[in-house]
């Protein structure tokens, strides 16, 4: 007779499958079957399981938070003599011995922080894609247009916002190079103007040339241009209507503070907060 072996998971059983087959690999066993039952959330649907497996000598193995569900596969199986292993009540019941804690017992929070990291690296592969104006298509995809001169930090908070989970944009602004037409077509609340001072953007733009090995294009770093850059941003900020942020005093990470305060008055609240 083949051994079987029942999956019962409230999530997708990947644990309760990958401890079956860690145990199997120390026995001489060819045939065997695991049979994987995910999502398992309501009682009618795991009896309907429990007697498949009562039919066919099974062994059971179950992740399932909660109680009641619990309770009932290790009353059933205890009524018709099923071998069943409960791989998470132990632990649940050692860690709250040791810290005075109550488990939550909710299915699927697992599940839920699995959502939040793709989440997280879907919204930093945006970032990257859409930094510096790449490829403006990505302005109307974005929950946030970042716009400013160069050296404002439009891609570092572009970064740190994208591990809150938001879809960020960022588009340098130059005198000489026309706005994409896609700027026009975003909320002006889902847009950010980052300026700096003349004097700070001039000391991280010389910076910037020394590490480049350009020191000799001084116009770049030069205060007339920078002066026509800020004259120019702040136009069109002002044209736009969004909120401008002067960035001369503030580290990244208070400036992101100040943008999502923002957003969430805009009603864009997008993000992770507890990142």
């Amino acid at each position: 007779m083949s051994l079987c072996i029942y999956i019962l998971s409230d999530s997708i059983g990947e644990t309760g499958e990958h401890v079956a087959k860690s145990v199997i690999s120390q026995f001489e066993i060819e045939d065997y079957e695991i049979k994987k039952f995910a999502h398992v959330l309501e009682r009618k649907y795991l009896q309907g399981i429990l007697e498949k497996a009562r039919d066919e000598h099974s062994i059971i193995i179950y992740t399932l938070v909660d109680q009641e569900l619990s309770n009932f596969v290790l009353s059933y199986c205890g009524e018709y003599n099923i071998p069943c292993i409960d791989l998470l009540t132990p632990l649940l019941n050692a860690i709250a011995f040791r810290t005075n804690l109550k488990p939550l017992r909710e299915p699927g929070i697992n599940r839920i922080l699995d959502e939040n990291y793709f989440k997280r690296i879907e919204a930093i592969e945006f970032a990257v894609k859409y930094d510096d104006g790449k490829d403006p298509r990505g302005i109307l995809k974005a929950d946030l247009v970042l716009i400013g001169v160069s050296r404002t930090s439009k891609t570092p908070l572009s970064m740190y916002l994208a591990n809150k989970n938001l879809l960020v944009a960022n588009i340098p602004l130059v005198p000489e190079t026309p706005l994409p037409k896609e700027l026009s077509q975003v909320p002006a609340k889902k847009i950010i103007g980052l300026t700096n001072s003349p004097e700070k953007l001039n000391i991280i733009r010389q910076e910037r040339l020394k590490t480049l090995g350009l020191s000799g294009y001084a116009r770049y770093a030069s205060m007339e241009r920078i002066l026509e850059e800020i004259e120019y941003s702040v136009q069109i900020m002002k044209k736009l209507g969004c909120t401008i942020i002067d960035v001369s005093t503030k580290a990244i990470e208070e400036t992101a503070g100040l943008i999502l305060n923002i957003l969430k008055k805009n009603g864009i609240s997008n993000y992770n907060k507890e990142i």
